[in-house]
């Protein structure tokens, strides 16, 4: 937990009622908070003092928190609720649009925005007074406004509010993820086919006492490939992976789109193949089923150990019929570098493509000086950017154009 300013507590103190504030916030937030957990909240206070600032944190944070995504979410709310005196005119101007002059020049963290909902909620969100001879004249040019909808597309996963994420979800579920089907060097029979069947012709005359009434032809079958996405889950990938997840439901569960199977695996500190939950029909159960069975969500980064088990366990059961991979990480990694570099070039020739997706690409400045990022873009077919629906609806066109690259060639020449 940060260091944070001491607690001014009033003469008065009413610690169960603000404790039920709280639980109220946190369940604004998302955090599935309900009034038998209230109750165990406040004999936790009551059990271990409310003396030490951060026996009082880890008290409510044992109550309330019950996964590993909902830490972030809390630490932000209690900061605001229990220790930042402003924290009222700090969440509304997090709350304005964000003009110069309103609001303070910065990206809200993640979580933040979500814990100003949550706190504001019925509140009155007009912009706070300015002291007299500080305003500042504000001009806003609304020409170039953009809808709802294109800007939550524009937004970054991490910088999304409760409200925002919600929609964000729905429009990726919308989605749709085609792919061109391949040409097998097996044939059918075809009467407009480009092949002659000679078997088929000679067998046909035999009816007709060896006389030949035409000439049977074929075709090439054609064949839908595999998509297989690895998914990072670490601490760093938390809300880009979920959403990810999300989209990955949506292309496993509907049908004419052409992929002849979806599978999907997430990896942090070990490998979880989560395929078999992706198949269930409701998006909430199913990832809930896959949360529960990868046990290292937000924990570390192993990429080359987790790539070399998937090479090892599962590259030759679904990585057949010209599977497309979809590998998605920031490709921070403190393990060796000469290991990954190796699973990754095992990888890349098992697959049909490989396709990188980073968030880190976000920013203008990446370069890849990471020793992990450096060690796995020599090896892929494409690098794009993971961080929003705009990317992810991109990602269509770079399926359907194998000489699509993206950055690939242009960071390549930086390294």
């Amino acid at each position: 937990m940060a260091e944070l300013p001491p607690l001014d507590l009033p003469d008065d103190p009413r610690l169960a009622a603000n404790i039920t504030h709280f639980a109220r916030a946190l369940r604004a937030a998302g955090l599935p908070v309900g009034p038998g957990k209230v109750i165990k909240a406040v004999r936790a206070v009551a059990a271990v003092g409310f003396t030490d600032k951060r026996d009082f944190y880890w008290a409510l944070h044992a109550v309330f928190v019950t996964r590993p995504e909902q830490r972030r979410v809390f630490a932000q709310v209690f900061r605001l609720f229990w220790r930042d005196p402003r924290y009222v005119e700090h969440m509304m101007a997090m709350m304005l649009p964000a003009v110069r002059g309103v609001q303070e020049d910065r990206t809200p963290k993640p979580g933040e925005k979500r814990a100003a909902e949550a706190l504001l909620d019925g509140l009155d969100r007009d912009a706070p007074d300015l002291p007299e001879g500080e305003g500042t004249e504000i001009e806003v040019d609304a020409t170039l406004t953009m809808s709802r909808e294109e800007r939550l597309r524009k937004l970054d996963f991490e910088q999304m509010s409760a409200e925002e994420m919600a929609e964000a979800k729905r429009l990726l579920a919308r989605l749709r993820l085609p792919v061109k089907p391949l040409m097998s060097r097996r044939t059918m029979a075809h009467p407009r086919g480009a092949k002659p069947d000679w078997r088929r012709t000679l067998r046909a005359s035999l009816r007709t006492g060896g006389d030949l009434a035409g000439i049977a032809t074929r075709k090439n079958r054609i064949r839908w490939p595999n998509l297989v996405v690895i998914c990072d889950i670490s601490g760093s990938m938390s809300a880009y992976s979920r959403a990810v997840l999300h989209f990955l439901h949506a292309v496993a569960n509907r049908q004419g789109q052409g992929w002849a199977r979806v599978h999907g695996f997430t990896f942090g500190t070990r490998l979880t193949n989560i395929t078999r939950h992706l198949a269930t029909r409701d998006v909430d159960a199913a990832l809930a089923a896959a949360g529960a069975e990868a046990q290292d969500w937000e924990g570390g980064t192993r990429i080359g150990a987790c790539l070399h088990d998937f090479n090892r366990d599962w590259s030759r059961r679904v990585l057949g019929q010209g599977a497309v991979v979809l590998i998605i990480t920031d490709g921070l990694d403190r393990d060796d570098a000469d290991q990954l570099g190796r699973e990754m070039e095992r990888l890349h020739l098992s697959a049909r493509r490989l396709i990188w997706l980073n968030p880190l690409l976000r920013w203008d400045g990446f370069a890849p000086r990471a020793a992990g990022i450096r060690a796995m873009l020599p090896h892929v077919d494409s690098f794009r950017a993971g961080h929003n629906i705009a990317s992810l609806t991109a990602l269509a066109e770079a399926i359907s154009r194998p000489e699509d690259m993206g950055e690939k060639a242009r960071l390549m020449a930086l390294m």
